[in-house]
């Protein structure tokens, strides 16, 4: 194909711990299993940012919140950065959402020519957090630890019937384009809020893990006094002191949360099997925005470096890209370029202004050699923090804290801080120096302030008075569905009919 269809398979705070090699083989994800199979894994991969609209931001545009100004989650998307939307969109492509992008404007599309959903969560400035306010807990917002008291079942929630929503427009486009109507290709983005929390789950989900030997972190929690000061930040904005969260707590929140994984893996193989029932063929992408750190060290949701809430799962099933594991880091920057590259769709236009890099050639065999960066400056944070994943090494940086420096091959767990062991002083030195390279971290803050500061008046302001909202209006032609008196009956049913005349 040379211009081949594209599906993209987008889910929320999913910890790429859990897919070393595809799903752990204890989670019960048989449809996810079967597409790691025939797919390129990446064991290492990262989001740009721990946190919903700065990493998504990041993968549709290929660049690091410092370059879209997306830091949080109430930052908003600027229309005029290209994503592989509008890459794909101007190179001839039918584009295509469904489900949640969390974007932050008036616009609402960024380069796709169809959505099929409004998002799940809001699209104005409300969430702004402020760093002239260290300290502030913004209630009505930040995320408290009520998601793990009060974890458990139901059978629909705000987020299921949300995903029901997504899997089931998604199918019904899939049926859509494999009439033949449209002879573009396509690429279609379909995009759940699960296993985000709150960790409540289905029943039939839920049972598949009462015999799980998973349901508690392997780091269990540690004092407040004993975690380092951006994870007492986290605690804080987490406002934990108004909780007591028990070993049970803990066990059923993280058995939700696994249910919920058996749950989207049901709802993708709805979509797969509409994709294989309609004889369509697509590049399949499967990847998260960010991912949740489950209560280990006591540390739960994401707004963290550690591996837990930064690593995500990715594979591509891409007929250029051969199937098999890779363990050098990636991150999902590179989702962007990847796109472009497989469709043949060239960035040289913007290429000198984006971070990522395609992941092609590491399915062809050429390992990439550049650090993977990664940035935070929202909520639970009082200036930005910035990472460089190296090799074996991560290193965190922020003004107002000391390094960090892990040996993620010996610790994988990021329990012994090396960067005031003097044997690895040269480590140190120089991922310091390739930080210093990339970040004018005074700038940085700078930026995040003075963008914090406008959008805390705008919001007042649009607060003020009669009220527009940004949040997408799906559209709805009920004129143009079914059958109505300015269509011919006979040739409508025929282009309805897939196969046709069989």
């Amino acid at each position: 194909m040379s211009q081949p269809n594209i599906l993209i398979l987008m889910v929320d705070q999913l910890n790429g711990t859990l897919f070393p090699d595809g799903p752990a083989d204890w989670l019960h994800a048989p449809n996810l299993k079967k597409l790691a199979a025939r797919s390129t894994r990446f064991k290492n991969a990262y989001t740009a940012s721990p946190l919903c609209a700065p990493g998504r931001a990041a993968f549709m545009s290929g660049q690091l919140p410092s370059a879209t100004g997306v830091y949080d989650n109430a930052a908003e998307f600027a229309s005029s950065i290209p994503t592989y939307a509008h890459h794909l969109r101007r190179a001839g492509y039918y584009t295509c959402l469904s489900g949640k992008m969390h974007f932050v404007g008036p616009d609402q599309l960024h380069g796709f020519e169809d959505r099929l959903t409004t998002d799940i969560y809001p699209a104005d400035f409300g969430w702004t957090p402020d760093y002239r306010k260290p300290g502030e807990r913004i209630d009505w917002w930040y995320h408290n630890m009520g998601s793990v008291t009060g974890a458990g079942v139901a059978e629909i929630t705000n987020q299921m019937e949300y995903d029901d929503a997504v899997a089931y427009e998604t199918t019904r486009k899939i049926y859509e384009l494999s009439r033949g109507l449209d002879k573009r290709p396509w690429c279609v983005t379909a995009s759940f809020t699960h296993p985000h929390d709150p960790y409540v789950a289905r029943k039939k989900y839920w049972d598949l893990y009462a015999d799980c030997e998973h349901l508690l972190p392997e780091i269990p929690a540690m004092d407040y006094a004993d975690h380092d000061p951006h994870s007492q930040r986290i605690f804080d904005a987490n406002n934990w002191r108004e909780f007591d969260i028990t070993e049970d707590d803990i066990k059923r929140s993280r058995r939700a949360y696994f249910a919920n994984i058996s749950y989207l893996d049901d709802k993708i193989g709805e979509i797969l099997q509409t994709l294989e029932d309609t004889r369509q063929e697509a590049i399949i992408l499967f990847v998260s925005d960010h991912g949740d750190m489950l209560g280990e060290r006591g540390l739960w949701f994401k707004m963290s470096f550690f591996e837990g809430s930064s690593r995500v799962p990715m594979m591509i099933c891409a007929p250029q890209m051969a199937a098999g594991l890779h363990t050098t880091p990636v991150s999902n920057i590179d989702v962007c370029p990847t796109l472009c590259d497989l469709a043949g769709v060239s960035m040289d236009e913007v290429s000198e202004w984006t971070t990522g890099q395609s992941l092609v050639p590491m399915g062809q065999g050429v390992e990439r050699s550049e650090p993977v960066a990664m940035e935070y400056a929202a909520e639970g944070s009082y200036a930005p923090m910035v990472s460089l994943r190296y090799g074996k090494w991560k290193y965190n940086r922020c003004a107002l804290d000391p390094d960090q420096l892990f040996d993620l091959e010996s610790d994988p767990h990021e329990l012994t801080n090396l960067a005031e062991v003097a044997e690895h002083a040269g480590t140190l030195a120089q991922l310091s120096a390739k930080a210093d390279a990339r970040w004018d971290l005074e700038a940085y803050d700078a930026d995040v302030r003075k963008s914090q500061a406008r959008r805390w008046i705008v919001y007042e302001a649009l607060r003020s008075g009669g009220y527009y909202p940004w949040d997408y209006q799906p559209l709805r032609m009920a004129s143009e569905a079914y059958m109505r008196n300015h269509m011919d009956l006979n040739v409508l049913e025929e282009n309805k009919r897939f196969p046709r005349g069989e």
